[in-house]
């Protein structure tokens, strides 16, 4: 429930922009990766990255190790409330 002068939605629609701006952040990106070809061999660990995952992620530029180290070292944003609401101002 939204307090002051808010509507008792406006807090589900920032939810519902922020996750929209995500999926499109996401599909951006992946749309840039697929405008590239796989490469063949891993970016970091120079070893060959198999034609299975070539084929099933277009753009691929890293080994399967390699990119599981890049998963677990990245840490979702912050989740920023840049739209000023009042509540993130009494912070």
């Amino acid at each position: 429930m939204a307090g002051g002068w808010a509507r008792d939605e406006a807090v589900n629609d920032q939810i519902d922009v922020s996750n929209q701006e995500a999926i499109e952040r996401m599909r951006l990106r992946n749309s840039l990766r697929g405008a590239r070809e796989s490469a063949e061999f891993c970016a970091e660990c120079d070893e060959p990255i198999p034609e299975a995952r070539r084929q099933a992620i277009p753009g691929v530029h890293l080994c399967v190790n390699c990119q599981s180290g890049h998963d677990k070292a990245w840490r979702p944003s912050g989740g920023i409330n840049r739209r000023g609401s009042k509540d993130s101002q009494l912070r």
